[in-house]
């Protein structure tokens, strides 16, 4: 079965006329005799949407039930089994509710396509999954439902559905996408002008990169060659030489000429790596070209000209930068060089610039690394073959006539055995040698330092010849050997420090215990000094060598900074070691700094945090405490007053106002005590097993009466609980649930059970509590947004979590469906063994 076809309608924000471009498609298909359904369409309440809609089938949705309410989903399975041509399925990135089939719409939509099902949808810029960060730094708001960027792309057609950030607020503003009570808060926060300009300018950059990949893909696919200049595209041509910087800065001036413009610079190396630019100089220019906006790319080829064209013309550019070449005078008999030959390949489609700069015909001086030559033990061997070898070879034929052709064979195979041994300079010597005691011994006339025979003398010359060509080939294949075996344990090096870097995971002593065993030392210190005259401290130390104590004690010191420097004993390194290690010494310094910082933060956190407590229990005496105590004392004073004869009436609201003073000052120093104990680790549960409805009634005694529901059916498994504790928690809820709960909206307290757990939901409809809130609401004393000072001290939810944990149970709060706040207590049903809190473990067992 063919897979269907998805077209998306991608908007910058909500309002700009997705749904209804897609309703219009779909009349347009219906009206070209098309099967076309609709899955599922939210018009939002806006007229003009709904009535599109008209004239369209509708397939039933589907009602779930999910924590009390009812919502309206698409029927996946109503819309399989109608199996039409086109569904209409409406914002791709919703989250269905629990009890659906697929956790996303975009999954629900690809069922549609895997069953041959063609659908049309809608998504909005924010809801890119790669885009979350970019939305909430721009808006101040991160989107909770997310699609996978993938899932768009893979669709068959994207349309950008666009409109001016001020035209979408006048619609707003004519009451065209929300209701009219909710106008001037979304014009005065996510619609502001500002936000609709970033979020469209993301829409069209994200549609741009997508045509640009489709016109890549057909380009590659048809097999085009030649440029289309679309937008402009610079292709900065770079040596490794210093006049690189100069480069990039006129290609990034001459793509902002253009609008879209891009910058791409490349650096051609030889397969052979026999010749390099400086390592430093491309990571400036690296770094130089991403700061203005642009890429790098780095890419091998024998044939630099032709392979920065393939470059260029494979990348769709339109323009290259080069620079005026580095040779000199001379050096063009070889050639007319890289630009001239480029500018006259590139084709009238690539334009070739040629820019000056300072380097011009100052010689390429392009740094050409040298690596150690043959080990000793050959080297030697090699100078015994090179001199010896011949002398004992002329003693072996002269008892032998082999004839003058022969003889010479047998030198130069002696000579290469040298130059195999010992590299260039013993084969030198074996070719010097052997030739004398060829001309001596083996040429007319014998025994003579002449040669009667001209043809002789070029023998003799192609021989020194071939022996000097093969001992260069060998000393230049080991030199090379020896380098690439060098960087690959540098960069394996490197590529360990980056590591840690971006995990930060390696302490200062681990890292300096790396160092020594990577360069064979017997101790590494880093050592620091607050000053220049200051005395020199160590900062971390590993290994058994000799303590050093300043770094010119050491064998080898490494500056880092000023003040700091690695100091290792053992032995002294080569040069070429030293610039592994100044990578090693400056890793440590940061590790070091990394370390103080985070002791230094621990520290502020605790100090912050005692203060925080202090401030809270002076405010909780000050005022919470003082308040009831007030109105006790005036209420006994006036009673005490022999000059007011009081009515039972007004005795009796005196008496009242005294009972409940002294209830709340028993509520909060409950809790004030509950909450030494929890941070004390002094609260001992008694877990045994009971059922819900023995409980939970019991803690909605504190609250007035018809302010809360209760929802506990009859057949949940029994808990294992401490029943005092768990009363206490549920009274906690409870009670933070009504005082934040409007009139006419009693809160509901519903229980149910999910596998070996059960859960107590306390459900209320006030104002809620935002998702990063919703964590810090359970510390101590923390009451969410403008609380009044009357609402007690924000005690009440971190006692109720510290004794749900302690019984093994968990307390966490999520958004109620439609407004609100849900508090959701998570106990072990009877049978499992708790979890208990670990405060409370200790005295668990010892009871």
């Amino acid at each position: 079965m063919a897979r269907g076809k998805l077209r998306i309608h991608l908007g910058a924000a909500p309002g700009v006329g997705k749904t209804y471009a897609m309703l219009s498609e779909a009349h347009r298909r219906v009206g070209r005799g098309t099967d076309c359904v609709v899955g599922f369409v939210e018009h939002h309440g806006r007229p003009r949407t709904e009535v599109m809609l008209h004239g369209l089938e509708q397939v039933p949705r589907r009602e779930l039930e999910y924590r009390g309410g009812v919502f309206p989903e698409m029927d996946l399975d109503a819309v399989l089994a109608r199996r039409p041509q086109v569904a209409l399925v409406d914002e791709l990135a919703h989250t269905n509710v629990p009890g659906s089939r697929n956790a996303k719409r975009w999954q629900d939509v690809e069922e549609l396509l895997a069953a041959g099902i063609d659908v049309v949808s809608t998504v909005n810029i924010q809801h890119l999954e790669s885009l979350g960060d970019v939305v909430e730094s721009i808006t101040g708001v991160r989107q909770q439902e997310t699609v996978p960027d993938e899932v768009v792309r893979r669709a068959d057609q994207v349309e950008l559905v666009d409109m001016t950030p001020e035209a979408l607020r006048r619609r707003m503003a004519h009451g065209n996408i929300y209701q009219p009570d909710k106008v001037d808060a979304a014009l005065s926060n996510y619609f502001r002008p500002g936000n609709l300009t970033a979020l469209r300018e993301l829409a069209l950059l994200w549609v741009a990169d997508r045509v640009d990949a489709h016109l890549t893909q057909y380009r590659s696919e048809h097999r085009v060659s030649a440029i289309w200049g679309s937008r402009e595209r610079i292709v900065v041509g770079l040596t490794g030489g210093p006049e690189g910087r100069t480069l990039i800065r006129r290609g990034a001036r001459l793509a902002e000429k253009g609008a879209g413009g891009e910058v791409l610079a490349v650096y051609i190396a030889r397969s052979d790596g026999l010749t390099s630019a400086s390592p430093k100089e491309l990571a400036l220019q690296r770094t130089l070209v991403e700061d203005l906006g642009g890429t790098f790319h780095h890419v091998v080829g024998d044939d630099i000209p032709a392979a920065l064209l393939a470059f260029a013309r494979g990348a769709n550019a339109t323009q290259i930068v080069l620079g005026s070449s580095r040779r000199k005078t001379w050096q063009y008999v070889f050639g007319p060089g890289v630009g001239a030959t480029v500018a006259r390949e590139s084709g009238p489609d690539l334009d070739v610039h040629i820019v000056t700069h300072d380097e011009v015909a100052k010689g390429r001086g392009l740094p050409v690394a040298r690596g150690a030559r043959l080990g000793r033990s050959r080297r030697v061997w090699g100078w015994i073959a090179g001199v010896a070898g011949p002398p004992l070879l002329a003693a072996l034929l002269n008892t032998v006539d082999l004839g003058l052709a022969n003889d010479m064979l047998l030198f130069l195979a002696l000579t290469v055995a040298a130059a195999l041994l010992g590299g260039l300079l013993p084969a030198l010597a074996s070719a010097a040698v052997g030739s004398l005691l060829l001309n001596y011994f083996y040429t007319p006339p014998l025994h003579r330092w002449t040669i009667a025979d001209p043809k002789n003398i070029v023998a003799i010359v192609i021989f020194v010849a071939v022996g000097v060509a093969v001992a260069s080939v060998v000393d230049l294949a080991a030199r090379r050997t020896h380098q690439a075996a060098r960087l690959r344990a540098e960069s394996e090096i490197l590529a360990f420090l980056a590591g840690n870097v971006l995990r930060g995971e390696t302490g200062l002593e681990d890292l300096l215990e790396r160092v020594r065993e990577t360069f064979g030392m017997e101790s590494a210190a880093l050592l620091e000094r607050a000053g220049d005259v200051e005395p020199w401290t160590c900062a971390g130390r590993v290994g058994r060598g000799r303590p050093v104590e300043r770094p010119d004690q050491a064998d080898v010191d490494i500056p880092v900074g000023d003040h700091m420097a690695l100091a290792l004993t053992g032995r002294v390194l080569p040069a070429e070691d030293r610039r592994v290690l100044a990578a090693f010494a400056a890793q440590a310094a940061v590790v070091l700094d990394r370390r103080r910082l985070q002791e230094e933060a621990d520290r502020a956190r605790t100090l912050a945090e005692g203060n925080r407590i202090r401030t809270a229990l002076l405010a909780a005496v000050s005022h919470d405490l003082r308040t009831p105590l007030a109105g006790i004392k005036a209420a006994v004073t006036s009673l005490r007053s022999e000059d007011v004869e009081w009515s039972e009436e007004d005795r009796a609201e005196l008496l009242e106002g005294i009972e409940e003073g002294a209830d709340r000052l028993d509520h909060l120093v409950g809790n004030l005590l509950d909450m030494s104990r929890l941070q004390t680790g002094t609260v001992t549960p008694l877990i045994r097993e009971i059922d819900l409805d023995e409980v939970v009634p019991m803690a909605l005694g504190g609250v007035p009466e018809g302010s809360a529901g209760l929802d506990v059916p009859e057949t949940l498994p029994m808990v294992a609980v401490d029943p005092g504790l768990l009363e206490r928690a549920v009274a906690n809820l409870v009670e933070n649930a009504v005082k934040y709960s409007p009139p006419g909206a009693p809160v509901l307290v519903a229980a149910s059970a999910l596998a070996d757990r059960v859960e107590v939901r306390v459900v209320d409809r006030g104002p809620g509590v935002p998702d990063e809130a919703k964590e810090r609401i359970f510390e101590p004393f923390q009451r969410h947004g403008d609380a009044p000072r009357g609402a007690g001290v924000g005690l009440g939810l971190a006692v109720a979590r510290g004794f749900a944990e302690a019984m093994g149970g968990t307390l966490n709060a999520e958004d109620t469906p439609g407004g609100g706040l849900t508090m959701v207590l998570t106990l072990n049903a009877a049978g499992t063994r708790p979890e208990l809190h670990p405060a409370a473990e200790p005295e668990r067992q010892a009871s």
